[in-house]
């Protein structure tokens, strides 16, 4: 078993079968949380995907939305997920195998998708474009695999909208700080619609929510994560790190807790 304590990367080529357990852990957990699903919803329904397309998840991770995917193109499209890491896609084969999904997943990235120009009628992203320090060449390539009139959503996150509560104002700015210098790409939310119009796709609506943390998750791997990363990096000392844990476990307990991220999902088709 891993260490719960140690700083857990979200980048999935990174990692290894071990940490990818942890983090498959914790994006089960986030999956059901309520924004993520009403995101995903909204999502679902403005792609209006149809039976015999062609989609492409760009980060499919545990490949729960690649199968949702293959459900909506049925027997007669193609859903194809693309991760990374080859354990991650190894993972969201088993899966995939256990519900009887026709879902597929391959070993590749965001910056050489391996699919011949205006090939497909569908991609969709979710919290892939944070992790990316060229997330222009990133765009790019969904442009690029996009067949004329088809249709995609990425979806990303803006560290810079976090909350976390309560806490010693400074220490928490601190643990942001670090968390914003260790990804990429931390305000892609707000960047990304620049960036897809720059590429030449049209923005044709836009949905947001919060990704709001369980109280239940105040000592959960994400907050471990964050913190013990803070230590790491010397930006908060372990005495510190431990008052703050006390404060929102004590918070959580008497219903003062809060954490959050904002989300962007942005519908955009190509012309």
């Amino acid at each position: 078993m891993s260490d719960p304590t140690a700083p857990l990367s979200f980048r999935a080529d990174e990692i290894d079968r071990a940490a990818l357990d942890q983090l498959a852990s914790v994006l089960d957990v986030q999956a059901a949380r309520p924004g993520i699903r009403r995101l995903r919803e909204w999502s679902f329904a403005a792609l209006r995907v149809q039976p015999g397309e062609s989609a492409l998840d760009i980060g499919s991770g545990t490949g729960s939305e690649t199968r949702a995917l293959a459900a909506a193109v049925t027997a007669s499209g193609r859903a194809i997920g693309l991760d990374p890491n080859p354990s991650m896609a190894l993972l969201a084969r088993e899966r995939t195998e256990e519900d009887g999904s026709t879902a597929q997943f391959v070993v590749g990235d965001a910056y050489s998708l391996p699919f011949p120009d205006n090939r497909l009628d569908v991609v969709r992203s979710e919290r892939v474009f944070q992790h990316l320090s060229e997330p222009d060449r990133a765009v790019a390539e969904v442009v690029r695999v996009l067949r004329p009139g088809g249709r995609g959503v990425i979806v990303d996150s803006d560290w810079g909208t976090a909350i976390m509560h309560p806490g010693d104002p400074l220490v928490l700015q601190k643990i942001m700080g670090v968390m914003l210098a260790h990804t990429a790409n931390p305000h892609s939310g707000r960047l990304l619609p620049g960036q897809l119009t720059a590429a030449g796709l049209v923005v044709e609506d836009v949905g947001s929510e919060a990704l709001i943390q369980d109280p239940a998750d105040v000592t959960g791997p994400l907050v471990q994560m964050m913190t013990a990363a803070a230590v790491a990096e010397g930006a908060i000392t372990d005495a510190q790190r431990e008052t703050l844990l006390d404060q929102l476990t004590a918070a959580a307990r008497s219903g003062d807790f809060h954490m959050s991220v904002t989300m962007f999902a942005y519908l955009v088709r190509k012309p």
